[in-house]
This record gives C-alpha cells, sequence and structure tokens, in this order.
C-alpha cells in the first residue's frame, strides 16, 4: 500500500482536478434519480395487497384512489366541480351522487345507507380514482391539480394526498438537513481538532464523496425519500472517521519523518487504507445485512449506505490527502489547543474499578433487554405529520364529518352471483367497524332501478374478469382493531371467492406489520452474524467477537429501550436500521481500542492492566471526537425535521453513539482486564506472542 500512497502525493494535482470532474456527472445523476414517497411500494410483489393492486390497475385502469371532501356547495355546484375534475390528466373517473341521480332530484331519495356515504351535515363526498399508481408523479401533479381546483372549502385524502404533501416538506427541509449537519459536526471538529481549518477540509472531501454517491443512484432508478434524507447526513456522520484516521497518522508521521510531508502523507496512507478498510468492511457489513429485508426499502437504504462508506473511503485515501497537502501551510498556521485534556487519570480510575463496571453491565443489560423487546412502533406515517398539513387537515376532516377512518377495496371474481355477493357483502356490513360495503350488486339489490346505473359507475365496479367492492370503515389504518376487521373481511370474502383479494392502504399496512416483524428479526441475526465472522477473522479470534459485539448491543438496547420507558413510539423502520447501523458504525470504537490493547501485549509486552489502560488512554480522544462528530451530525436534523421518521431515525442514531461511546470506553476495557486470560487462549498465537513480547521486555 506504501507504492499507493506515493503515487497519490505524487499525482494529487490530477487526482484532485479528477475528482472534481466527477461531480459534473454526478449532478447529472442526482437530477435523473427519481424519489419515491411511498414506503408501501416497498412491499414485496407477490404479496396479495400488491398483487390485487395490479390487478385492479390491469383490468379497471384504476391506480391511485381519494376522497374529495366539500363544504357549503349547492349539488349542481358540486356537480359542475366534478366535471372539472374529470377532466384533470390522470383522473380516471369521479364517483358523486349525480352518477346515479340527477342533481334535480332530491338526495333524500336515497337510502339512508347511500346517503350517508355521500353526505355529512353541508358536506358532500366524492371519489377520486386516477389511472397511474399512488405515488407516481402524475398521480402527484394531479393531486395538485385538485387542489388548485376545489379552492379553499374542499379538502384531498388518500395516501396520493400524503404523499404529495410529504414531498413538498422533504424537498424544503433536506438542504437544511444537509446544512445543519455540516454546521454542527465543523462546530465539534474545530473544538476537538487541533486546527480551525482541518475541519473543512475534511467537509469539502467527505462532500465530494456524498456527491458521488448521491450521482451513481441513476442506476437503481429511483430511492426513497427516506434513504434521501438521510443518506448525506449518515455518510458524513459515519465517514468522518475516516478523515479523522488519515489527518491523525499524518501527523504522526510528520513528526517520525522530520517535517518531510510528501514521505509522511505517503506512509500516512498506506497506514491509513489498512485500517480504515478493516473498519469500513463493519459498516458495510451492516448496512448490507438490510439488503436481505423482504421490505425492501432496506435493500434501498442498505445499497445507498454501503456505496456512501465505499466513496468515503476511497474519497478519505485520494482526496483528502491531496486536499491536505495543498494546504498544509494553511492548516499550520491555524493550529491550536485541542479542547480534550489528558486522558490518563480517567483510564487508571476505569481499569482500577473494573468489577464495577462489569456488574454494570450486567445491571443495565436486563431492563434496557426489556425496554428493547417492548418499545412500541408505529406504521401509519401519515398520523405524525404536522397539524397543518392539508392532508392531515382533510383526514381529520373525513373522520370528524363522516365517521370515516379508512376505504377498503374487494376484488371479487366476476363470476360470483348476484346471490352471494349480495350475502358476502350483509356478513361484511355486520362486521365491528363497518360503516357500509358498496358494490355494484348492492346497488343493483337496492331501490336504485338497474337500467339507469350509468356506464361509468358500471367500469368502475366491474370488469370481465372482476367486481370491485368498497368497504369503508370507521377505524384507521394500523390500528389493531382495523387489522382485527380486515382478518374477519378476509375470512368472509374467501367463504365467498376464494379467490378474491382484499386491497387498499389498511390492507397493504397490515401486510407491511407481519412482513417488517419478521425482517427485523432476520436482518438483526444477519448484522450480528456478519460482523461477528468480520471481527473474528481481523483478530483471528473467537473471544473478542462475542466481547466486542456484546458491548455494542447492549448500547443498542439501551438506545431502543429507552422509548419504552419514556412512552415514546417509534416509527417501524427504526429498529430495523438503528440496530444495524449503531453496530455497523460504532463497533469500529470497539475495534479501535481493542487493536491497541492487542498491540500493547503481544508487541510490547506490557501486563493486562497496563494494555488496557494505554489503550483506553490513547483511544479515548478518537472514540469521543467521533461520537461526538456523529451526534453533531444527527441530532441537529431531529431537533429540525418535522417529518417523524427522519427525526426519530437521526434522534436514535445520535443517541446511539454517545451511548456506544460510553459503553465503550467504561464497559469495554474491564471487559479485556477481565477476560484477559480467556482472549489469550482464544485467538490464534496470542498467547505465544504475549509471552515473547514480555522476554523481550524483561531484556
Amino acid at each position: 500500500m506504501l507504492k499507493f500512497g506515493k503515487g497519490v502525493v505524487k499525482y494529487r494535482i490530477p487526482i484532485l482536478i479528477l475528482c472534481i470532474a466527477m461531480l459534473i456527472p454526478s449532478v447529472f445523476g442526482i437530477m435523473k434519480t427519481r424519489i419515491n414517497y411511498d414506503v408501501l411500494t416497498y412491499l414485496p410483489e407477490e404479496t396479495e395487497t400488491v398483487v390485487g393492486q395490479n390487478i385492479m390497475t390491469d383490468e379497471f385502469g384504476l391506480g391511485a384512489f381519494s376522497e374529495v371532501i366539500v363544504e357549503g356547495m349547492e349539488p349542481k355546484d358540486v356537480s359542475k366541480l366534478k366535471g372539472e375534475i374529470e377532466k384533470i390528466d390522470h383522473v380516471a373517473s369521479v364517483v358523486w351522487y349525480d352518477d346515479l341521480l340527477d342533481t334535480s332530484v332530491p338526495m333524500e331519495i336515497l337510502p339512508k345507507k347511500y346517503y350517508d356515504v355521500f353526505n355529512s351535515g353541508d358536506a358532500t363526498m366524492m371519489a377520486v380514482f386516477f389511472d397511474t399508481a399512488t405515488s407516481a408523479d402524475e398521480t402527484i401533479e394531479a393531486v395538485g391539480q385538485i387542489r388548485k381546483t376545489v379552492g379553499e372549502n374542499c379538502f384531498v385524502t388518500g395516501m396520493s394526498a400524503m404523499v404529495t404533501d410529504l414531498r413538498d416538506l422533504c424537498e424544503k427541509e433536506e438542504p437544511v438537513y444537509v446544512a445543519i449537519a455540516v454546521i454542527c459536526a465543523t462546530v465539534i471538529m474545530m473544538l476537538f481538532m487541533d486546527s480551525f481549518l482541518v475541519p473543512f477540509i475534511f467537509l469539502a472531501s467527505i462532500g465530494i464523496a456524498i456527491v458521488w454517491n448521491l450521482g451513481s443512484n441513476v442506476f437503481m432508478g429511483e430511492i426513497s425519500y427516506i434513504t434521501k434524507a438521510l443518506s448525506a447526513v449518515l455518510q458524513l456522520a459515519v465517514t468522518m472517521d475516516y478523515s479523522i484516521f488519515l489527518y491523525s497518522s499524518y501527523t504522526e508521521q510528520k513528526a517520525r519523518f522530520n517535517g518531510d510531508k510528501e514521505r509522511a502523507m505517503a506512509h500516512a496512507i498506506s497506514a491509513t487504507i489498512t485500517s480504515v478498510t478493516g473498519s469500513s468492511i463493519t459498516t458495510i457489513a451492516g448496512f448490507i445485512a438490510l439488503c436481505f429485508m423482504s421490505f425492501t426499502l432496506g435493500k434501498d437504504l442498505g445499497i445507498v449506505m454501503a456505496k456512501g462508506v465505499a466513496f468515503g473511503v476511497i474519497g478519505c485515501v485520494t482526496t483528502l490527502p491531496a486536499m491536505l497537502l495543498i494546504f498544509d501551510k494553511a492548516i499550520e498556521k491555524t493550529h491550536h489547543k485541542v479542547l480534550l485534556p489528558k486522558m490518563e487519570k480517567l483510564a487508571h480510575w476505569i481499569t482500577s474499578h473494573a468489577w464495577v463496571s462489569l456488574v454494570a453491565f450486567f445491571i443495565l443489560l436486563v431492563p434496557a433487554f426489556i425496554g428493547y423487546r417492548n418499545t412500541d412502533v408505529y406504521y401509519d406515517l401519515g398520523s405524525t405529520l404536522p397539524e397543518t398539513m392539508d392532508y392531515v387537515v382533510a383526514n381529520n376532516k373525513l373522520e370528524q364529518d363522516f365517521d370515516l377512518g379508512s376505504t377498503h377495496m374487494i376484488l371479487a371474481d366476476s363470476s360470483v352471483s348476484q346471490k352471494d355477493m349480495e350475502a358476502m357483502l350483509n356478513e361484511m356490513e355486520d362486521v365491528d367497524g363497518v360503516k357500509d360495503a358498496l358494490g355494484l350488486s348492492s346497488v343493483v339489490g337496492s331501490s336504485v332501478p338497474q337500467e339507469i346505473i350509468p356506464k361509468d359507475v358500471r367500469d368502475v365496479l366491474q370488469s370481465e374478469n372482476y367486481q370491485l367492492i368498497l368497504i369503508n370503515s370507521e377505524y384507521k389504518t394500523a390500528t389493531d382493531e382495523v387489522n382485527e376487521q380486515i382478518t374477519r373481511l378476509n375470512e368472509i370474502l374467501k367463504k365467498y371467492d376464494e379467490g378474491g383479494m382484499l386491497i387498499g392502504e389498511a390492507p397493504c399496512t397490515k401486510d407491511l406489520i407481519t412482513i417488517t416483524d419478521h425482517d427485523f428479526k432476520v436482518v438483526d441475526a444477519i448484522s450480528i452474524a456478519a460482523i461477528f465472522l468480520i471481527i473474528a477473522i481481523v483478530f483471528k479470534s473467537i473471544s473478542l467477537p462475542v466481547i466486542l459485539v456484546a458491548a455494542i448491543e447492549l448500547a443498542i438496547f439501551i438506545n431502543l429501550g429507552i422509548p419504552f420507558y419514556t412512552g415514546t413510539q417509534l416509527p417501524f423502520i427504526a429498529p430495523i436500521c438503528i440496530s444495524t447501523i449503531q453496530l455497523g458504525a460504532t463497533v469500529d470504537y470497539a475495534i479501535l481500542m481493542t487493536t491497541r490493547y492487542r498491540k500493547e501485549r503481544t508487541v510490547y509486552g506490557r501486563g493486562k492492566k497496563e494494555s488496557v489502560t494505554t489503550a483506553l488512554t490513547v483511544s479515548i480522544p478518537s472514540i469521543v471526537t467521533s461520537a461526538l462528530g456523529f451526534f453533531a451530525a444527527t441530532f441537529g436534523v431531529a431537533l429540525y425535521s418535522d417529518v417523524d421518521i427522519i427525526g426519530s431515525l437521526c434522534n436514535l442514531m445520535a443517541r446511539g453513539a454517545i451511548i456506544s461511546m460510553f459503553v465503550v470506553i467504561f464497559i469495554l476495557p474491564s471487559m479485556l482486564l477481565l477476560l484477559d486470560k480467556l482472549i489469550c487462549n482464544t485467538t490464534i498465537g496470542m498467547k505465544k506472542s504475549v509471552k515473547e513480547a514480555a522476554k523481550k521486555a524483561v531484556v
């Protein structure tokens, strides 16, 4: 690797020019990468709700569905408004009272069941069907056009309305996320590093790598808004360590080579590649573990962040060295005293009270694990959006005026007889929380004559192979009540039509709950196993992976257990992401300290207590700087964001970095010290190396 380091030093100017030139195609890649704001599209394709949605699109030409509530308008004006909505591109059809009877005929002529579907007080509701998917750009544009058309006293509900508002909010907030992360990280590095200029060089280098990563997402076609919002902040927080490693190594090498900067940098690059590669592999493994989720949002985030870490490593050993050499004189002029004090006294205190720390480990483990296992999560992402958001206002209006929490759709075989369909609908209407079940057969079986049912209504409710039924529910999406309701509705549906499918936002969310619960167990196991294996190979040890992973898992249990004791709900994706991200990103702290401990034991021949004390003394500044940098880059975003899923994830990452820092500094040294004999006996060649080093030290 020394040869590579010398090459980077020699060709630093061309390398820097090339790195900057690569930003041009990367920016075009960013512009061409579509952002997906609908998490339900990441459900597996074979899921029945997804299959049903695809059938509805193919058979009926229908995709997204929204309700539009109109207040204080005469029926003739509502009918006119409906006609204007129907003219909007990608609106497939609009169903309202005037599809059944002329507006000159009083609505009261309808049976109460049908009257209540359309009316509540001075408000009336129409159902809008789109010919494109919920989160399609065309649907989002159509929702925007509907809002412009209907005016202030009208409200648009449904997933597409939420996606539209979420997109607008995220596009407004995302530049602020990056600004906050950069400012906070800069302040921390300026305080804890020995130069005021170095943090800006770090950020420039990392910023280039972030743009490379975001630009390369064009090959994925699209990424989730969660991935887009988190990727830059998370890449900055995670890969900052690598920049610190290189700069620290460069400083040491300059002292070693009497100020020969080029030679020092070549050796620093060589040393950094070795240490950073091992460190980054564990982080990448954590992100790759997310790719094993059947809910493919994990794959989306995992691939993007794994690439981000890889680009971060590349930038660390190419762009950053070039910048440091170019600005070396300016760096020296901006040197200042490091804020962190010497850590010898703290290190001695920790190793002198090893049993106290180990007892603390077991005392903390029980409540942390209980909290970790019982923390409550939510699946309805729309429920945590700002109360002033148009979608939230409309949904509240729908619930208050029409007592409507969600709408399900049933696709039943067209061969099911009208008699069976009526019997099925009657059974479904008796299910708790079901307001009404409306299909073509129910309209035909009512007092409304079959011959006056317009073709537009028939086209919405029946195709060649299927008939569509709308189920209005009082229960909100993702609640226990609606999930029980869906189970019961499915039982009734399968009794009359084994191939029938129940679809919609609430059924999709119920599938999401089942799938992600399984995914959490799988991803957690894979990430632990992968990182365990990497550490075992790096250290050639059986015991060290257990010790290191146990220490970080305790930190994860504490982090994800705190919400249980504070009564805080987490977004469903949080436990899956945080358990892998925190393990992959902060196990580096443990690896850094353990590497130094082993070096003290096997190379310098020092005793176990002296080795652990030295490792702790040397490692604390790097661990504290890294953890505070991670904390700073994410905590500011957590405080600012109005998108709860983004704020919650950033809050958990910020807190996780600090908890991992404390666990590694206070508990891991005790484990290394008290289990030293076990470590020596279960690490290949360590026992022999310790004895040989001890003999040399005596001589």
